[in-house]
């Protein structure tokens, strides 16, 4: 097993990244068979239980209230309808349900005494459960834990540099606060990011900095490519290269060693030599179902 660093500077992540990319695929791919069963790619299937209408302005995500962007905004889901969807997912192979609900951060009340009923309904089907629900106090985050929430969703999406060029309506602050929320309880983290939203190498090897900095490191990294969806300020933003997500998951996999790097958006626009590829590099996890 690798020794975990925690002190990667931005500029010792850039120099992997721009490794010639036999050398890169090769020592990503050495550390990720010390670290994991090579053979073994987990799927988790994504739920949205509340879409649309949010009130954040993240320069992605067609979720926005503020965007048009056609999408059908729907309230929270009802519990034999989670149920159900988390029984279909077992049965077509996911091992993890991961349900997301466009809010800027939780409220208590009936809403979320209902969430937590669905964690405790997923638990009871031995699958692991995982929520993205926008910002979280550590209460909120005890009583998830308590329900059996196995991880909790919360990506960073960038570097704090180039945050506040995605998202006005909240500080990258207050993302590493909800992390911190999280890691005072049993649930586990998973935090990522995008790339493609017009953001240097640099952007992308201090968003790694931010994640492998954190002790301990994230259990999940999701790498995610920009979806560009109408309507959104990012609309105009050309697809990443394929080579652009396989440097970015294999300088991942380096990084952070023990860490499950999800395949998460814009999978389903490559090829499977792609993908392939992408689970040589350090990919173990990736996600099927909903948008």
């Amino acid at each position: 097993m690798n020794t975990i660093k925690h002190n990667w500077t931005k500029d010792e992540i850039i120099a992997i990244y721009k490794k010639p990319i036999m050398d890169l695929l090769y020592d990503a791919a050495t550390i990720h068979r010390l670290n994991h069963d090579p053979n073994v790619v987990q799927v988790s299937t994504l739920l949205s239980i509340k879409t649309g209408g949010c009130s954040e302005d993240c320069g992605y995500c067609p979720q926005a209230a503020r965007y048009n962007t056609g999408i059908e905004t729907n309230s929270l889901m009802s519990l034999n309808q989670v149920k159900e969807k988390a029984l279909n997912a077992k049965a077509s192979g996911s091992s993890r349900v991961c349900m997301g609900a466009a809010w800027r951060n939780v409220k208590d009340g009936p809403e979320f005494e209902q969430v937590l009923e669905m964690v405790r309904t997923i638990n009871k089907l031995e699958m692991e459960v995982c929520c993205t629900l926008g910002m979280l106090t550590e209460n909120q985050a005890h009583r998830l834990a308590e329900a059996g929430l196995y991880a909790y969703n919360h990506n960073l999406d960038t570097s704090e540099e180039y945050y506040k060029e995605v998202i006005s309506t909240r500080g990258f602050e207050d993302r590493l606060q909800t992390i911190e929320n999280v890691r005072k309880t049993s649930v586990t983290v998973c935090s990522g990011g995008i790339i493609g939203m017009g953001e240097s190498v640099e952007d992308r090897a201090g968003m790694l900095v931010a994640l492998s900095t954190l002790n301990p490191q994230p259990e999940s990294v999701p790498i995610n490519a920009l979806v560009a969806v109408e309507g959104t300020p990012l609309e105009e933003e050309k697809p990443v290269e394929i080579w652009e997500m396989i440097r970015m998951i294999a300088t991942t996999r380096i990084v952070m060693p023990e860490t499950q790097v999800r395949l998460s958006a814009g999978r389903k626009d490559m090829s499977q030599e792609s993908q392939a590829i992408c689970f040589f590099a350090g990919a173990n996890s990736i996600f099927a179902g909903d948008k």
